[in-house]
């Protein structure tokens, strides 16, 4: 199948190179000309614009930072839509706010272009390893038509229910997700100003009830104070903003959310933004000393 992609960063870039080794062409093009040598060392075709991604491919993925790059990549002057031909298929597979996918899909519809909102759960790990869950908004048709695609990406797809359903559901994972790495920076900073190693108190909780693969990855981090990205922790708080945005629209009080939200923001503003969410923890203690 002809293929396009755009947004080669962490995790964009091994889910082309599983899309590329499996047979496919693969249209690439990037801001920044850098990101695409991998591609096109493995055969991908490196394009001048977006839209000649388009003109080149059946199926554009998307995998870039907010609502706003998509919204730019497709309806600029030199954007997808200048280059797809009707019966094309956008998967978006960036975390955005779902009125922000329903409102692409729309747009796109009136030009004959499927979209399919397709956020995904793993981090980096998942995509490397092709692991990823993935998250579906968007008509039944138009994803059995991709399914054999997304399975060379994920082993969980979900046709979560109409275009922005996919972005709800990732919207709900990243509340459960940030929120647990908020605990658990709580439980090792609890721990330790009790006097109690909290590499042992980890390795303890992971053997009951409490165990997680959030324990598991981020509190192996915290105890190693490795804050190095694996994703970094601007982009949990971009995604909290479409968390409230939501609960705001909706008239829904999200306690527990609105809290984990101001600890990303006392993040952001000590300056941590490009390191891993788990510096969550570095707020804790930050907070002690200046008590």
């Amino acid at each position: 199948m002809r293929l396009g992609f755009i947004g080669l960063g962490t995790m964009g870039r091994p889910m082309a190179l599983h899309l590329l080794r499996a047979g496919h062409q693969l249209a690439v093009w990037a801001r920044q000309s850098g990101t695409t040598r991998p591609l096109l060392a493995a055969g991908a075709i490196d394009c001048s614009s977006a839209a000649e991604v388009a003109r080149r491919a059946e199926v554009v993925f998307t995998m870039v930072t907010g609502g706003a790059d998509v919204e730019q990549l497709t309806f600029a002057g030199d954007g997808l839509l200048a280059g797809f031909a009707p019966g094309s298929i956008l998967i978006d597979m960036s975390t955005i706010a779902p009125e922000t996918a329903r409102s692409l899909a729309q747009r796109l519809a009136r030009h004959g272009i499927e979209m399919l909102d397709a956020p995904v759960s793993g981090g980096e790990q998942g995509a490397m390893a092709a692991t990823l869950a993935i998250m579906v908004g968007g008509e039944a048709a138009a994803l059995e038509r991709v399914r054999p695609l997304f399975e060379l990406l994920g082993t969980r797809i979900v046709h979560v229910g109409e275009h922005g359903a996919g972005q709800v559901a990732k919207a709900c994972n990243q509340m459960v997700m940030v929120a647990a790495i908020q605990a658990i920076a709580e439980a090792l900073h609890l721990s330790g100003a009790a006097g109690v190693d909290p590499a042992r108190v980890r390795l303890a909780l992971a053997g009951g009830s409490a165990a997680s693969r959030v324990l598991e990855v981020m509190g192996g981090r915290m105890v190693e104070r490795d804050f190095a990205a694996g994703v970094e922790a601007r982009l949990h708080h971009k995604d909290y903003a479409v968390v409230l945005g939501e609960a705001h629209r909706l008239g829904l009080p999200m306690p527990v959310s609105a809290q984990v939200c101001q600890q990303l923001n006392a993040l952001m503003a000590m300056g941590w933004g490009s390191a891993d969410t788990a510096a969550l923890l570095r707020v804790l203690e930050a907070g002690e000393r200046a008590t």
